[in-house]
């Protein structure tokens, strides 16, 4: 997979920090080794909260700390099944600067 360089579009915005990698792809669907088919499970938990919106915009800002606790490869995976492309954080855990289309990172 070649780096992304430029990503254009809409935002869209998770306001928590210290998002880990079970709330971002829950273990109960780690059932597969494709790549594909994760991204209908993103934020399962959380996406059956009132009020929840996550359009699946090319961009998502994230608050510090994205994607800690266990290294789990189907988190990016998720990520990007899901339509992201990029995301935006102050800070990420070591499994997202090894994925060449989803890791931008801003220093604050």
């Amino acid at each position: 997979m070649e780096a992304v360089t430029v990503v254009s579009g809409a935002v869209s915005v998770l306001d928590r920090s210290d998002v880990d990698t079970d709330q971002i792809i829950p273990k109960q669907f780690l059932k597969r080794i494709e790549r594909s088919g994760f991204g209908e499970f993103l934020f399962h938990d959380w996406a059956k909260e009132d009020g929840w919106d996550l359009p699946a915009n090319p961009i998502l800002v994230a608050g510090r700390n994205f994607g800690c606790g266990s290294s789990r490869e189907h988190a990016p995976w998720a990520l990007e099944d899901y339509g992201f492309r990029a995301i935006v954080a102050s800070s990420f855990a070591d499994i997202f600067y090894h994925h060449p289309v989803l890791c931008s990172r801003i220093d604050c």
